[in-house]
């Protein structure tokens, strides 16, 4: 959530309880939203890395009420010392069908052991601007140095 658009107003209107409306949040929170019909649903879909391990599971939608859209994937994790709620962007990964015909999201930022170090977050019906941008430095920049491979040179 923004709070700082609280900050312009006067202190009477800033302290009468008014409530903010965070922008990024899941679809526990966001009731207006749904996925379509028509469209596959991915909570319960399993999260794989790159090197085809299980990451975990996912269990809700994060929308962005202001540009309607899809931003994140919320995980349980099943990777690292306790099961903990992550979220991974929608676009570092793809859906996928197994052969056994199972749909998982694979992820080619990360190993699948990476995502047990994920940052969180404070709220976990809501995401500030930093967790934001703390969430894809970290799936950024497993791009380039999530393998020793990544890390050479490119000529």
């Amino acid at each position: 959530c923004v709070e700082s658009a609280l900050i312009g107003l006067p202190s009477v209107l800033r302290n009468a309880g008014l409530k903010y409306i965070c922008r990024t949040v899941p679809l526990r929170v966001a009731t207006d939203f749904a996925v379509a019909e028509e469209d596959i649903n991915p909570i319960g879909a399993r999260v794989v890395g790159f090197d085809s391990v299980v990451a975990g599971t996912v269990s809700d939608i994060w929308v962005d009420r202001s540009e309607q859209l899809l931003r994140y994937l919320e995980v349980t994790t099943e990777v690292g010392d306790a099961p903990r709620q992550i979220l991974v962007p929608i676009n570092f990964g793809v859906f996928r069908n197994t052969q056994q015909r199972e749909r998982i999201f694979y992820v080619h930022a990360l190993r699948g052991e990476q995502f047990a170090l994920v940052p969180g977050l404070k709220d976990p019906d809501s995401v500030t601007f930093l967790e934001e941008e703390k969430v894809m430095a970290y799936f950024g920049s497993g791009l380039l140095y999530a393998a020793p491979n990544r890390q050479e040179p490119l000529a």
